[in-house]
């Protein structure tokens, strides 16, 4: 049966936020998780009877009900250790995840991180590859640049530009964005659902919260196993209005 949004009143489902999976020691953004950090936490997830999934599959599962015992997975960005570091270990564990990318910038690097370090980007045959891996492939918008700032040509190019073009790379239109930065206005959020997105993922979007901007729970090397408690429980005590269901196509429904 699927929960009436006007009177559920459970927390929205649990969105894990990564971004690189690397040598942490030098990241003065706090971004980056080790590969055997990110090895221990989605070992925890499942020892917890937990298992993390992507997003897509989260919203079609909280629609009917049934996703007590899921965490969405997302990594952002793009980065190319995502394939080398991270698929490995999802795997290991039974495990999928979204990947938000950035197709105007195939095999560039982070360069607006003015702090660094660099990191490379995947290119389009390895976002192919990841996509063949059952990875959610979704949209970081096209050059990473914040939607509140961009005029309204601009917003098109980072929404419905940057979903034609994965759509090109993957055979399959993306049905969630990612806004750069975490920020986001109703603009943004106007052209994100009128670009075709179901979905949209923030960081802390607030009590409005609805299916275009999901609120996520940032994910560090330092957390281990209370800090994961810690925040399990301070997402599940962030009681919002019900999301009403979100309706995501299933793979085989998608435009190809």
């Amino acid at each position: 049966m699927t929960p009436d949004p006007t009177t559920d009143r459970r927390p929205q489902p649990w969105i894990w936020m990564y971004h690189a999976v690397g040598d942490p020691a030098h990241d003065p953004y706090g971004i980056t998780v080790a590969p055997d950090r990110l090895d221990r936490q989605l070992r925890l997830l499942r020892a917890r009877g937990l298992r993390g999934v992507d997003v897509s599959t989260l919203l079609r599962a909280h629609a009917r009900g049934r996703a007590d015992h899921l965490v969405g997975l997302t990594f952002d960005d793009g980065y190319a250790d995502f394939a080398t570091s991270a698929l490995p270990l999802l795997r290991r564990h039974g495990c999928s995840a979204t990947l938000f990318v950035l197709p105007g910038r195939l095999g560039e690097d982070n360069d607006w991180d003015r702090e660094g370090p660099r990191r490379p980007l995947l290119d389009a045959d390895a976002i192919r590859e990841a996509a063949a891996e059952g990875t959610e492939i979704g949209s970081h918008g096209l050059f990473h640049r914040d939607l509140t700032t961009l005029t309204r040509a601009q917003l098109s190019e980072e929404t419905a530009r940057s979903r034609e073009l994965l759509r090109e790379i993957t055979g399959a239109a993306p049905a969630g964005f990612c806004y750069p930065y975490g920020t986001f206005d109703q603009r943004a959020a106007d052209a994100v659902r009128a670009a075709g997105y179901s979905y949209a993922c923030a960081i802390a979007p607030g009590p409005a919260a609805g299916p275009h901007a999901l609120p996520r729970t940032h994910i560090s090397h330092a957390d281990r196993g209370a800090r994961l408690a810690a925040k399990r429980l301070r997402h599940r005590l962030r009681r919002m209005p019900g999301l009403a269901p979100v309706v995501v196509p299933a793979p085989q429904e998608r435009v190809r």
